[in-house]
C-alpha cells in the first residue's frame, strides 16, 4: 500500500470521478459530478475518461472500484480507488 492519496484535494484539482456501478444503482445516488460506466462496460467506454487527468474510482464497497483502478492502470490511467461512493462524498464534501 503506498502512501494515502488525498481525494479532496486530486478533486480539487480537476480529478474525474468515475462510478463503476450498475446504472441503477447510479440512478438511487452518487457523487456530483460523476462520471457513471458501470465495470462491465468499462473497457469498452475507457475514450470518455481523459488520460491527462486523475481518475478517482468508485462503487458501492470499494470492490468493483478496485477492479476498475487495476484496468485503468493497466491502461495507463493515474487511478485511485475512492472506494464506496457515500463514504467518497462525505470526504469529498466535508
Amino acid at each position: 500500500m503506498g502512501p494515502k492519496v488525498d481525494l479532496k484535494e486530486l478533486r480539487k484539482n480537476g480529478a474525474t470521478l468515475l462510478d463503476v456501478r450498475t446504472t441503477g444503482e447510479f440512478a438511487g445516488g452518487h457523487v456530483k459530478g460523476a462520471i457513471n460506466i458501470p465495470l462491465d462496460k468499462l473497457q469498452q467506454q475507457l475514450k470518455k475518461l481523459p488520460k491527462d487527468k486523475v481518475v478517482i474510482a468508485c462503487c458501492l464497497s470499494g470492490g468493483r472500484s478496485g477492479q476498475a483502478v487495476s484496468i485503468l492502470k493497466a491502461e495507463g490511467y493515474d487511478a485511485h480507488n475512492g472506494g464506496g461512493w457515500s463514504s467518497l462524498d462525505r470526504v469529498l464534501n466535508s
